[in-house]
């Protein structure tokens, strides 16, 4: 079975486009630099329009320590 749809492929590939065409912009309204952040920026619109991709996992958000 396939882990991502054909859809979400196609919003990674287009990510990727505008990141190299740098025209591709972070939430913060900085320039996309790193191909990770591009990746998960694709897959998220992705996510947004309904395709089929897993959602994040748990281990990927950061953890704050707690302090006593």
């Amino acid at each position: 079975m396939a882990k991502y749809g054909k859809s979400a492929a196609k919003n990674v590939k287009s990510a990727m486009h505008r990141k190299k065409k740098g025209t591709m912009k972070s939430g913060s309204g900085q320039k996309v630099k790193s191909r990770k952040q591009a990746i998960a920026i694709g897959l998220n619109e992705a996510r947004k329009k309904g395709a089929k991709v897993p959602r994040k996992s748990s281990g990927s958000r950061k953890r704050t320590a707690k302090k006593r």
